[in-house]
């Protein structure tokens, strides 16, 4: 079991930021590619970045390119989701997930899921 706390979020006024952080515990963390989803009320699930077990190697959903970073630290045992530039349409609760083996951008083969952490952008 690998067992997934988000924080970071919060309120925030359009154009600015916010870093938000998963924590991992139960198994070796380097062995999980770590994603973000986002699922703001009424819409579905939504890719927002994936990377690598070593951080070599990351993925974002292409509406967010440039505004959005993705980054481990296998120390830490943490993932990091840096949101810069934020829009009223990035409000949503922002979900981290861990799957072992290679990323993927679509939020089926994730194994493990943190509860989320509400992002709200005010315009």
């Amino acid at each position: 079991q690998v067992q997934l706390v988000e924080s970071g979020g919060g309120l925030v006024q359009a154009g600015g930021s916010l870093r938000l952080s998963c924590a991992a515990s139960g198994r070796t963390f380097s062995d999980y590619a770590m994603g973000w989803f986002r699922q703001a009320p009424g819409k579905e699930r939504e890719f927002v970045a994936t990377i690598s077990r070593s951080g070599g190697s990351t993925v974002y959903a292409d509406s967010l390119k440039g505004r959005f970073t993705i980054s481990r630290d296998n120390a830490k045992n943490t993932v990091y989701l840096q949101m810069d530039t934020l829009k009223p349409e990035d409000t949503a609760v922002y979900s981290c997930a861990a799957k072992k083996g290679g990323f993927s951008t679509a939020w089926v083969p994730y194994d493990y899921w943190g509860q989320g952490t509400q992002v709200t952008v005010s315009s």
